[in-house]
């Protein structure tokens, strides 16, 4: 059974679905031309929905709260863990997703039926099916009518055509949901409530709990309307069908209601759905704010629009049809998650903007974090601006978080990068005091429960410089812990605070402490080795890939020995040299070592850089877009992780990619002549690839401008394209002897470095 987690397995399911639907069809598969303005019509949400992937597919904004979307069944009746599957059966759709995760939500389910109703059996086949940005359809064959979904921020808009039935239903499920079960990782229903209002309401609200996050109880307040009066309106609790108005259970007894209607051939019946998590009459209120009319047409062209102006950021030349349909898609789930929740938090009253569904970021601080920096800096700075309000009411910044609790975290404290980034980047309007403030309480409160937040093993990693086996993953997270000191040490010395800057700079190496120069593997040595309680080492840990017990989180010896951005020099130098650093990367890459399918060696190709090698970046970057990306429904080579994957995808394209939590980007080789990124601020990074060829022969960089300027090194600094750059990049067949070959990245070993070049007024910020 696929594990469910917003982690993904490797390349096997354990169940692979070979059937598909016969008419699938999406937007770039329609053959209508369009106009340059309309990026959205390259999106094709069926990119990885296959083997793992788990992307959305439904009706919703950018970062919106509704993901109103359908939910499945397979074939053999297996439900699927993040709601959709290419083959098997539609239950109905439910009102919120998450995307490239899974094992949450799928709540408020509403399903069109004709014929007996069987409240126990709503599923139907479908065929002819459509999803576009915002849209989705399908012809349900059991029950002859074509669904249709769109949404706005927190309203789910159903449009049914119906054939004529003297037995026609909208069925409203309230106890439904993603991954019910009694498993760690399994959602509980706990209860709801149903109260008819009229012929055409309904409201009430639903709570459960649990999910991946195993986070605490969550409720859904739902009020649905309806353009067409029902000849009648029955609820059930249990089994039983029933006219009472009113209806509630508590745990583990099924609920909803029926419309009823007669209806004639092709006759349309439209139903919105408004989602809160605070009242009920703030779900109906949310209804009349953002859609007070009937006009389905016109909700699905406003999310459009909304969606076409944030793909807009990306601009290309010379693309093929599949890199159009890939990028544009993999920006599109970048901006799924996480969810802005502005005005919808249940726990405490704040005039900042709140957002949930960080899930996680473990995953997206490596890429989707940055991605955001540049393009979209306003929405970037109210995501932390929202991290920093949880950790004032929570006691932590969130690693993940969902269904409006934290948890869990899977590593380090990577919030403290994402702020980082954000300072070095010089995002404004962020409460930086208090960010540092939150980082630091990481760094030092020990939580109570260390999978839920903060960081686990804490108390050995001050004392003694790493984590033991007293305490799980302590490899991982012992990697990690010490780059999120840097990132504070980073922030402390911009702020003036020279002594903790000091403090949190004396933590950065800690991962040394569990380095054994002796250990060899493969013929190559010095590697990551657990410690026991008393400081002795223990047997090397040669797992392939770990989770939560383990010694290393879903990596191994070859990603997280090799991870420490804050000082490459230094980890070359105890790796033996950049001659046994390149010949062990080559290893790693050519002998089946480097796992595309997760986040923790997302640097890992462009590496190379630090050891003057870019021409072995651009091969590596160069195979894995080749191998493990397309457009297809298997076209994401594990999950996306709220666009982890897919970030990853865009900047690999692009030719660069950010060390996130600096403001140092590497340069390894673009897959497009002429690409653009806004930046926000009415400018533009264009990245030129003079000599491009489409077969990818021209893959190495001879030269390079920025800003017409000579760069002879294979990385920039983010200040010098903050206000706009062109950079060009001369391409070659072979590499060059010269370019990329004199300075690496920096290093916190590096003759005269500086975390920062003098203190700033955080106030400026």
């Amino acid at each position: 059974m696929q594990r469910i987690f917003c982690r993904k397995p490797q390349f096997l399911l354990a169940t692979i679905m070979l059937a598909t639907v016969s008419a699938g069809t999406s937007a770039w598969s329609q053959t209508t031309k369009r106009p340059p303005s309309d990026p959205a019509h390259n999106v094709d949400p069926f990119i990885g929905v296959d083997w793992g992937g788990n992307t959305f597919v439904g009706a919703a904004i950018p970062y919106g709260m509704v993901k109103v979307g359908p939910d499945m069944e397979s074939i053999d009746g297996r439900h699927s863990s993040f709601g959709y599957s290419s083959s098997g059966y539609i239950l109905g759709f439910s009102h919120l997703h998450l995307s490239g995760a899974s094992g949450k939500y799928g709540n408020i389910l509403v399903a069109p039926v004709t014929g007996p109703l069987n409240i126990t059996d709503t599923r139907t086949p479908r065929t002819d099916e459509v999803a576009q940005v915002g849209y989705y359809s399908a012809e349900l064959t059991r029950y002859k009518v074509k669904a249709e979904i769109t949404s706005s921020r927190r309203v789910g808009f159903h449009r049914y055509t119906f054939p004529a039935s003297a037995q026609t239903h909208i069925v409203l499920n309230v106890a439904s949901a993603l991954n019910l079960g009694t498993g760690g990782e399994a959602q509980h229903f706990l209860g709801a409530e149903v109260h008819v209002l009229s012929d055409h309401e309904v409201q009430g609200v639903a709570r459960f709990a649990g999910g991946w996050n195993r986070g605490g109880e969550y409720r859904v307040y739902y009020a649905m309307v309806l353009d067409t009066p029902a000849s009648s309106v029955q609820t059930w609790t249990g089994p039983q069908l029933s006219s009472e108005k009113n209806a509630a259970v508590v745990a583990n007894t099924s609920i909803g209601a029926s419309f009823n209607f007669v209806t004639r051939r092709n006759q349309v019946i439209q139903a919105k759905v408004g989602i809160s998590f605070i009242s009920a009459e703030q779900a109906r209120q949310n209804i009349q704010s953002e859609i007070p009319a009937w006009n389905f047409d016109a909700v699905h062209a406003q999310s459009r629009a909304l969606w076409n102006k944030e793909l807009s950021k990306l601009s290309m030349t010379g693309e093929t049809a599949s890199q159009r349909r890939q990028l544009y898609t993999a920006m599109y789930h970048v901006m799924l998650m996480p969810t802005d929740r502005t005005g919808e938090n249940p726990d405490w009253n704040s005039s900042e903007p709140y957002y949930d569904d960080y899930y996680c970021i473990w995953d997206t601080f490596r890429t989707s974090s940055p991605l955001l920096t540049l393009i979209s800096p306003d929405r970037q700075r109210d995501i932390i601006r929202s991290l920093i309000d949880i950790y004032r009411h929570t006691g932590y910044m969130p690693d993940a978080r969902s269904g409006n609790d934290n948890g869990r975290t899977q590593g380090g404290s990577n919030a403290n990068v994402v702020i980082a980034d954000a300072f070095v980047k010089g995002l404004k309007g962020i409460d930086y005091d208090t960010a540092i403030a939150a980082m630091q309480h990481d760094a030092e409160v020990p939580p109570a429960d260390p999978q839920k937040e903060g960081r686990g093993g804490l108390k050995d990693y001050n004392q003694k410089g790493y984590i033991t086996l007293a305490d799980e993953r302590s490899g991982s997270r012992t990697m990690e812990y010490s780059y999120d000191d840097f990132a504070i040490a980073e922030l402390a010395c911009h702020l003036g605070k020279t002594n903790d800057a000091a403090l949190y700079s004396s933590r950065t190496h800690n991962f040394e402490h569990l380095w054994d120069k002796d250990m060899t593997v493969e013929g190559f040595h010095g590697f990551l080795r657990p410690r026991n309680p008393d400081g002795s080492w223990a047997a090397p840990y040669l797992v392939v890939r770990g989770t939560w017990p383990d010694f290393f989180y879903e990596g191994d010896i070859w990603t997280y020995s090799l991870y420490a951005p804050q000082d490459m020099r230094r980890l070359i130098e105890m790796a033996g040299g950049i001659e046994a650093f390149v010949q062990r990367l080559d290893w790693t890459f050519l002998r089946g070592h480097f796992d595309v399918t997760n986040e923790p060696g997302f640097l890992m190709p462009v590496l190379y850089n630090y050891a003057l090698r870019p021409d072995h970046s651009a091969e590596v970057v160069h195979m894995l877009l080749e191998k493990a990306f397309s457009d297809t429904r298997a076209g994401i080579p594990g999950n996306d992780d709220s666009g982890a994957m897919s970030s990853w995808l865009i900047f690999s394209t692009l030719g660069i990619f950010p060390v996130a939590g600096q403001d140092v980007y590497l340069i390894s080789t673009p897959s497009l002549p002429d690409a653009s990124l806004s930046l926000g601020n009415g400018k533009k990074l264009r990245i030129i690839a003079k000599n491009f060829d489409s077969q990818g022969l021209n893959r190495f960089v001879q030269s390079a401008t920025l800003n017409g300027v000579d760069l002879p090194n294979a990385w920039f600094h983010h200040a010098q394209i903050k206000d706009g750059a062109t950079l060009v990049l001369t391409m070659g067949s072979i590499p060059s002897l010269t370019w990329g070959r004199s300075v690496p990245p920096p290093s916190m070993s590096d003759p005269g470095f500086q975390l920062c070049s003098s203190p700033v007024d955080s106030s400026a910020h």
